[in-house]
């Protein structure tokens, strides 16, 4: 079978709680976050994921991302890879949606309008590409402990689609995605899947 990559965006942050854009600051989890984490690796325990024993794992070097790595029970099989980071938000660090567009950026999206003085989404594509070829490249599976906006993107450029797309398929705290195949394609298997949480 054709590698796949698995997608575990990282668990709650008392940044992404409060919607404020988290690129570079190195936060840790919040309570929420670590719980979220811990089910997570309950659930890949289960069949029929069975602890995944096959997969390479990599994950961002980010601590939010480390540490759900960590907690869902593969941080002594996890390289760092700095392709996963998170966008560089540059000037709007920190920052939530309506106060970017409160101070002169009146109907502001990320997606179209981009940062200020940080990464453009065509360098966020390009390292998801990085991603891409390098998995596809391999004989395994990859799962892979990152960020809302670069999984995001990965899946786009997965897919063979413009990055522009990853505005149309949100991404939540915690969750677990697939990217596979079908028929020879490339093709989302699951996206988005919290049901862990609802334990």
């Amino acid at each position: 079978m054709a590698p796949r990559i698995l997608l575990v965006r990282h668990g709650q942050t008392e940044w992404s709680l409060s919607g404020r854009h988290t690129g570079r600051t190195d936060l840790p989890l919040v309570e929420e976050g670590e719980r979220g984490a811990g089910l997570l690796g309950e659930r890949l325990r289960r069949a029929p994921w069975n602890g995944l024993p096959d997969v390479a794992v990599r994950t961002s070097p980010l601590a939010r991302a480390a540490q759900t790595c960590e907690l869902a029970g593969f941080g002594d099989r996890a390289e760092p890879w700095d392709a996963l980071m998170e966008w560089d938000y540059g000037a709007y660090e920190g920052l939530t949606t309506p106060e970017i567009r409160a101070d002169g950026r009146p109907g502001w999206v990320i997606w179209r309008d981009g940062v200020e003085g940080g990464e453009k989404l065509e360098d966020v594509a390009r390292r998801a590409d990085e991603v891409v070829a390098e998995v596809r490249s391999g004989d395994r599976d990859t799962l892979v402990f990152a960020h809302g906006h670069i999984l995001r993107v990965l899946c786009a450029r997965w897919l063979g689609l413009d990055p522009a797309f990853a505005a149309r398929i949100a991404l939540a705290p915690a969750s677990l995605s697939v990217l596979g195949w079908a028929y020879g394609d490339p093709a989302l298997e699951t996206w988005n899947d919290t049901g862990h949480m609802e334990r």
